[in-house]
């Protein structure tokens, strides 16, 4: 059985519609804010997002450059689907207004994966006008999407991973604090407790996550010519060391495994990351919708 949602968001973004409109209608904009990898064809009207060898379709329903996004997946075998709709308007005196629309219907596990996306959508919304304000129209390297152990609550150690306390809030300041990564000094952003914490350097975003079904999950977009592989090591040790500690290791390798490219298409949608089909595209929402 499923059942219809809808979750509507408003953010104001220090740029243009223009600017708005490339980072959310461009592969390579879009892939600076969300994980995973976004292709959009403008002249077939269709867009592709991939995740872990995962791909998925949508068709693209609006398309009125600087002014109205909107998209519609493709239906799932069990009818469930998600649509996206962006309104773009710039405001007087400076900035524009992006109003966002997710609806669609989810299946049998709807009011959780409901508050997932409620609470995901709003953390990548913030996360696309941190974005426009420091980095656009600078688009990433690379990027890094690690899942971790299963637990109920890992806030003191995203926040500490940050270099903050438990009662961080965005705009303080922060310092990458992470064995393994040179430490880094930064600003907090992204502050939703329990459920997501991050921060900005010059050159790069984080953003940690306790996400849906309780898995945590590290994150990362670089926007240098930095080699990732140091951090993406230095990260999975840190995941590792939190499973360790929670005595759950075994649950934190079927997780990587549950994630690693090439899985039948579907066997990694709706699981344990509400982060990827744009958060805003789909149920990777899996890995973007964060738990409540």
């Amino acid at each position: 059985m499923t059942h219809p949602f809808e979750v509507r968001d408003e953010i104001t973004v220090d740029a243009t519609p223009d600017e708005v409109w490339e980072a959310i209608t461009s592969g390579p904009g879009v892939d600076s804010w969300i994980m995973g990898h976004t292709e959009v064809d403008s002249a077939s009207k269709t867009t592709t997002f991939d995740m872990f060898g995962e791909v998925a379709h949508s068709s693209i329903t609006a398309w009125e450059p600087g002014r109205h996004f909107a998209t519609q997946e493709d239906t799932n075998p069990d009818g469930t689907f998600m649509a996206m709709e962006w309104l773009i308007e710039s405001r007087d005196g400076g900035g524009t207004v992006v109003r966002f629309v997710h609806s669609g219907l989810l299946g049998e596990n709807w009011e959780a994966e409901y508050n997932s996306l409620s609470v995901g959508d709003h953390a990548y919304l913030t996360k696309l006008a941190v974005y426009l304000k420091h980095f656009a129209p600078r688009t990433a390297k690379h990027s890094l999407f690690l899942p971790g152990p299963v637990t109920q609550d890992i806030w003191a150690a995203m926040t500490a991973a940050v270099g903050v306390g438990a009662d961080a809030a965005d705009g303080q300041p922060a310092r990458l604090s992470v064995p393994g990564i040179e430490p880094a000094d930064g600003t907090v952003e992204f502050t939703g407790a329990p459920s997501f914490v991050g921060m900005r350097t010059g050159d790069a975003m984080y953003l940690l996550i306790h996400g849906y079904n309780d898995m945590a999950f590290a994150t990362a977009h670089f926007f240098d010519d930095r080699d990732p592989s140091t951090e993406t090591q230095a990260w999975q040790n840190w995941l590792g060391g939190l499973a360790a500690q929670l005595g759950n290791t075994d649950r934190l390798r079927s997780a990587r495994e549950r994630y690693e490219p090439g899985r039948e298409a579907g066997s990694q949608r709706g699981r344990a990351v509400q982060p990827a089909r744009q958060p805003l595209a789909g149920r990777a929402a899996d890995a973007q919708g964060l738990r409540r």
